[in-house]
C-alpha cells in the first residue's frame, strides 16, 4: 500500500496545508495551478476527501518539495505524557509542562533522527532489583558495577551528561522548568531513556540529578520519575537512587586516596579540603562531605557541624586560588530556542528537503521566524571551514 492509503486522509492534508503556507500560496492561487475546485481543495486539506496521486504530485512541484517529503512515515507516535499520570504528581501544573517539554524535544530527535537515517547507539545494562536488607550497601555494590560496565574505573566523570549521551545513548535535555523540579526521568521503547534536567539549577545539583536518575535507571527503568528540589528519600527506591547517586560520582576507593593525598600533613579537617576534593570529584561541598562521612573517613554529624558555623558557601569557593569559574556551557544551550544538537539535525533535515519549514516548526514546536533565525545562525551549507569525511571500509 503507498503512504497515501495508510497516511489518515487528515495527516495528508494537514501537511499539504502547511507546505502551501510554507510557498506562501493561498488556497484559491492553488487550486488555479492545478485546475480543481476549490470545495474539493479544501476539502483535501481539511481531510474531508482523500487526495489523489496526480493531485498530489501537481501540488508538490507547485510548492516546491517532494512528494517523498510530504507523505513521510517515520513521524514517533509518542507521548511521555500520559505515563507520568500515575503518578502522585499527576495534575501538578509545573511537572506536566516539564513532561510536555521532554517529550516534544526527545519526539523531535527520534523523527529527524530517522529522516536522516541515524542510528542512536543504546548501550543499557540490565536492570537490578532492589533486594530487602541493607539498600545502601546494594547501591554502593551496583554503582560500582555500573562503573566497571561504562569502563569508568574509579576516575571523576568530568561532564556526566555528555558521558551519558555519548557512551549509554541516554536522551539528556537541559532546560529551563520549574525550581521545584531538579529533573525527569522516563523510558519508553520507541525513544529510549530520557531525562531532563533543570538549568535554573547549579551544575553541580545537575551532575546529582543525573547520577540521581541513574540510580532509577539502574533499578526501575520501565518507572517514570519526577526528581524534585527537596527530594523525599524515606522511600526505598528514593534511598537506594540517593546512595547509588553518591556512590557513582564519588567512588569509595578514590575518595579515600584523594582525601589522604589532600589533608596530608593536616590534624583537621578544614573547608578548603572539602572544597578541593568538591571540585575534583564535580559535586556539591555537601555531597562531598556526606560522601567522606559514608566511607567513614570522619566521624558523621561534620557537616552539620560546618553549617553550624557558617558552612562553606560560594565567597569559600571564590576564596579558593585557582577557582576556575568554568562557563556553564548546558545552561548556555538552555538559553537557545532548542538544543544545539536538535538544531543541527534540523538544519540537515532542511538542507536535504526531507522537511519543509512548516513541517519542521511544527515538529520543534517553533514559530517560523525562530525557526529561520536558527537555521541561518548556524549556516550548515556553504560553509568553507566544512571538510568532507574520510570513512574506512
Amino acid at each position: 500500500m503507498s503512504a497515501l492509503e495508510t497516511i489518515p486522509a487528515s495527516e495528508v492534508g494537514r501537511r499539504f496545508r502547511l507546505a502551501r503556507d510554507d510557498a506562501g500560496l493561498t488556497q484559491q492561487e492553488a487550486t488555479d495551478e492545478i485546475g480543481i475546485a476549490r470545495t474539493t481543495f479544501v476539502a483535501i486539506e481539511k481531510g474531508a476527501r482523500r487526495i489523489r496521486i496526480d493531485e498530489a504530485r501537481q501540488l508538490a512541484k507547485l510548492y516546491g518539495v517532494s512528494v517523498n517529503a510530504l507523505l513521510r512515515r517515520e513521524a514517533v507516535h509518542v507521548d511521555l505524557v500520559p505515563c507520568f499520570r500515575r503518578l502522585s504528581d499527576a495534575g501538578n501544573k509545573a511537572v506536566d509542562e516539564a513532561v510536555e517539554v521532554m517529550s516534544r524535544l526527545a519526539k523531535a530527535e527520534v523523527e529527524l533522527e530517522n529522516l536522516l537515517g541515524i542510528q542512536r547507539t543504546k548501550n543499557f545494562p540490565p536492570e537490578r532489583q532492589i533486594l530487602q536488607g541493607d539498600v545502601t550497601t546494594q547501591a554502593e555494590l551496583d554503582a560500582l558495577e555500573f562503573r566497571s560496565y561504562l569502563g569508568l574505573g574509579n576516575a571523576p566523570i568530568t561532564d556526566i551528561v555528555k558521558f551519558l549521551e555519548m557512551e549509554l545513548g541516554v536522551r539528556v535535555y537541559v532546560r529551563q522548568v520549574d525550581n521545584r523540579i531538579s529533573g525527569l526521568f522516563a523510558h519508553d521503547e520507541a525513544l529510549g531513556s530520557c531525562m531532563l534536567l533543570n538549568a535554573n539549577c547549579s551544575r553541580t545539583h545537575r551532575a546529582q540529578a543525573v547520577a540521581h536518575g541513574c540510580g532509577h535507571f539502574v533499578s526501575a527503568r520501565s518507572k517514570p520519575k519526577v526528581l524534585h528540589t527537596d527530594e523525599d528519600t524515606s522511600s526505598l527506591e528514593e534511598r537506594y537512587a540517593e546512595a547509588f547517586g553518591r556512590a557513582f560520582l564519588v567512588p569509595a576507593r578514590s575518595v579515600k586516596r584523594k582525601f589522604q593525598e589532600v589533608t596530608s600533613g593536616f590534624d583537621k579537617l578544614m573547608r578548603q579540603h572539602v572544597i578541593v576534593l568538591a571540585d575534583y570529584f564535580g559535586v556539591s561541598c555537601e555531597l562531598m562531605m556526606r560522601r567522606i562521612e559514608d566511607v567513614g573517613l570522619v566521624k558523621a554529624g561534620v557537616w552539620d557541624r560546618f553549617q553550624a558555623n557558617g558552612g562553606i558557601t560560594g565567597r569559600h569557593v571564590k576564596q579558593m586560588p585557582g577557582n576556575p569559574n568554568m562557563t556553564d556551557k548546558q545552561k548556555v544551550d538552555a538559553e537557545r530556542p532548542i538544543p544545539l544538537r536538535l538544531s543541527m539535525l534540523a538544519a540537515k533535515a532542511c538542507q536535504q528537503e526531507l522537511l519543509t519549514e512548516g513541517q519542521l516548526s511544527e515538529l520543534l514546536g517553533l514559530h517560523r521566524i525562530e525557526l529561520r533565525e536558527i537555521l541561518d545562525d548556524l549556516e550548515i551549507e556553504g560553509n568553507e571551514a566544512d571538510a568532507p569525511l574520510i570513512r574506512s571500509g
